[in-house]
């Protein structure tokens, strides 16, 4: 039995005893038969084919973009599709982003799924209540209590208008813990826990003085009738009926730094891209869904002025924007109806911009290095 010790220990031995063996020969046969039971050694494997060409050259034209504009800008590409066209780039830092309004996304998702389930009817109406409303834009802050709209209608103002009070009016119906828990489960780890926009100022201005949650509706919305800035905060202090000192002597952008460090309405730019790739391939909502939310986000109002100014004039680009103070963001899909076979996710936040307009900036000259670096079909 080849291999065996005895069997070996006997060759060796009888060679040993024979003269006719040469000693380098001895010494080569000892080497192969103490060899021969052991197991080929490992094979390496191989190495990870290169990236496509573009990934490179986006990352270099990213690095740039970022460079040019104050404060931090991230982004994050995938592109589907063939294995010669498709990779991965991610500069977000490893870490979470303040989203702002792109979480209007996956509460869309979240409610068109539950109408795939049979859990809601799209023709189903909600009743706008005193407390729904927010800031922002949209119409729904020129109507009054007691309306209804039905939850088609609140999911074009949302998508397209970037409407907030229709939003959450959308979160009140699916649930704030449903919708946090199937957030999870479609993009597992990265999503921190979105909540009402509305929850929003509360939680920012909360952390000034405890009778900020005694605030309606309507003193909140007055707050915005006042300068970002020291002329808010004092407006905040005259709702309360406290002096101004009581609030302390951050200033309005501290006390939204302060929120955003505590993760709420954030995710890493990976975590969003991963939403993002399902949507386009179809796994999360009927097609009908998919083409209804699709359809939205093309056709939304407050784009022009960021990505979509850098592509070509008839690029396909379902996108959402989102903007907070010294904070936004803008996600989409290029080329969505090619689905898993060839669309291109887009992740792109900045943060401490100073103006916005440097932002828009930066967001339109990653339009054009998509345009420059992958093949966007127009």
């Amino acid at each position: 039995i080849r291999g065996h010790p005895a069997t070996t220990h006997g060759v060796a031995a009888g060679m040993a005893l024979n003269p006719c063996f040469h000693p380098a020969l001895l010494a080569t046969l000892a080497l192969l038969l103490a060899g021969c039971g052991r197991p080929p050694p490992p094979v390496a494997a191989p190495a990870n084919p290169a990236s496509p060409a573009w990934v490179a050259a986006l990352e270099r034209e990213v690095g740039a973009i970022d460079a040019a504009m104050p404060g931090d800008f991230g982004a994050y590409v995938h592109r589907l599709g063939p294995p010669d066209e498709a990779g991965e780039l991610d500069l977000g830092d490893g870490r979470a982003w303040y989203l702002s309004s792109t979480i209007k996304v996956p509460v869309a998702i979240a409610v068109l799924e539950a109408a795939d389930a049979g859990d809601l009817s799209l023709d189903e109406e909600l009743e706008l209540a005193a407390g729904d409303f927010v800031d922002g834009a949209g119409d729904m802050l020129q109507h009054a209590p007691g309306e209804r709209f039905s939850i088609a209608a609140l999911l074009e103002k949302s998508l397209r208008d970037s409407d907030s009070t229709a939003t959450d009016m959308l979160i009140r119906r699916i649930g704030e813990e449903r919708l946090n828990a199937r957030v999870a489960a479609w993009t597992g780890e990265g999503f921190g826990r979105i909540t009402p926009i509305r929850q929003v100022r509360y939680d920012a201005y909360g952390a000034l003085h405890p009778k900020v949650a005694d605030l309606d509706s309507m003193q909140m919305l007055a707050l915005r009738q006042a300068k970002a800035g020291e002329p808010r905060l004092q407006a905040l202090a005259d709702a309360l009926g406290v002096p101004r000192a009581e609030l302390g002597d951050a200033t309005l952008e501290q006390v939204f730094e302060d929120y955003y460090a505590r993760g709420l309405n954030s995710a890493t730019l990976p975590a969003y891209g991963r939403l993002l790739a399902r949507l386009a391939g179809g796994e999360l909502l009927s097609p009908r869904s998919t083409d209804l939310l699709l359809g939205h986000m093309r056709a939304i109002n407050t784009g022009s002025r960021r990505i979509q100014a850098g592509l070509p004039p008839d690029a396909d680009f379902a996108q959402k924007t989102g903007t907070q103070l010294q904070r936004a963001c803008n996600v989409g899909l290029l080329d969505p109806g090619l689905g898993r076979d060839g669309a291109t996710v887009v992740v792109a936040c900045a943060e401490r911009f100073g103006e916005l307009e440097q932002a828009e900036q930066a967001f339109q000259a990653l339009g054009r290095a998509l345009a420059d670096t992958l093949t966007v079909r127009d």
